[in-house]
């Protein structure tokens, strides 16, 4: 064994103490404490103990004692622990089993029966050692995997929106915006309890992560028709009403081929229907109220007050407080009454992301 492990021997004998250091000294650092008041301090000042060596017989606190109050403390809860006894009966054995040592030594001790046992119970801690790094080695390594999964997975998302948003003359920015106040609205509508059996931290971090690909459908219209700078004529606001549709169907190949899962459930949802209003007139189905999806509600609001506020080619940006009226006049028609009342209060909010990621 490499004398890189620590030993400490607790006995009140200074004998018993001197024959330990001197034979298991040989394989192994020993430390000697005359009670368990003595190993206590020691481990509070930091001495790495790797195999404790216990009297069961000593006259302040007994080694029954001092092992309880070991196994009591996380940081030596995995400590193993051989007991000294001169008791040679099957029930102190077993109570001191019972309470957590690993093996007994019993009084006189042979020299050749110490260093057996203290070399067996060093091995078996090298190798739990060695058990617990390596899966600290591949515990660190499956988390380097999923975080290169999430981002690789984060950075397909936000390609595939980007793509969307640049065919329709808007920025990336209009993403960044939007995705931040769907977060800012479900977090501000947990945190009231308002739809809380619906929202979770975990649910508000998916439909974050789920709010750039809202417009994923309009990569399908034609440029002559979602590039057109004047108003749109009926036949042609028939055709852009289809991007809803379009992204549904993109995003439910992709889970025919992946198979469910709780991302794609709100992506859909986000893509599918958040042209609906709160009254049932909007598109592509026409639902009303709480037939529509929460997740396309939370997005309806953010996405309708990020256009009022941008520049387009066929308008100029409202201010701030306008688009905040013109989303409360919407209230109970355009918009989920309760969405509507949560954006009035973090209105500071969407003002302060809209500055972040002004285009």
């Amino acid at each position: 064994m490499p004398l890189g492990y620590n030993i400490v021997a607790v006995d009140d004998s200074p004998g018993i103490r001197q024959l330990i250091q001197k034979v298991a000294g040989t394989v192994a650092r020993v430390t000697t404490a005359p009670g368990g008041a003595e190993l206590f301090e020691l481990l509070e000042n930091g001495e790495k103990v790797d195999l404790i060596l216990l009297d069961v017989s000593m006259p302040e606190m007994s080694g029954y004692e001092v092992i309880q109050h070991l196994k009591d403390k996380p940081e030596t809860q995995s400590t193993p622990v051989i007991f000294l006894t001169a008791h040679d009966n099957k029930d102190f054995e077993e109570k001191g089993l019972r309470l957590g040592a690993v093996d007994y030594i019993t009084k006189p001790i042979s020299p050749a029966t110490l260093i057996a046992r203290v070399q067996n119970h060093l091995e078996l801690k090298a190798a739990r050692d060695h058990i617990v790094s390596q899966n600290e080695i591949l515990e660190q390594r499956v988390q380097e995997r999923t975080r290169e999964l999430a981002l690789t997975q984060d950075l397909t998302i936000l390609s595939l929106a980007s793509l969307a948003e640049t065919r329709d003359n808007e920025t990336g920015n209009h993403i960044r915006r939007t995705q931040s106040y769907v977060r800012i609205l479900a977090d501000h509508l947990l945190e009231t309890g308002v739809y809380a059996d619906q929202l979770s931290p975990e649910i508000n971090a998916l439909l974050e992560k789920s709010a750039p690909l809202h417009d994923i459908g309009k990569v399908g219209v034609p440029d002559a028709v979602l590039l057109k700078p004047g108003k749109l004529d009926e036949a042609e606001f028939e055709i852009i009403k289809t991007h809803p549709y379009l992204g549904m169907a993109a995003l439910q190949g992709a889970e025919d081929m992946l198979g469910t899962t709780s991302f794609l459930r709100f992506a859909k949802e986000i893509v599918y229907s958040h042209h609906e209003k709160w009254d049932g007139s909007g598109y592509p189905q026409g639902l009303s109220g709480f037939d529509i999806p929460l997740s396309a509600r939370l997005m309806a609001a953010a996405d309708v007050y990020d256009a009022l506020i941008s520049k387009r080619v066929y308008k100029p940006p409202f201010s701030h407080e306008e688009a905040i009226e013109l989303i409360v006049e919407g209230k109970g028609k355009h918009f989920d009454p309760a969405i509507v009342d949560a954006v009035v209060v973090v209105a500071g909010r969407f003002r302060e992301t809209a500055e972040r990621y002004k285009d």
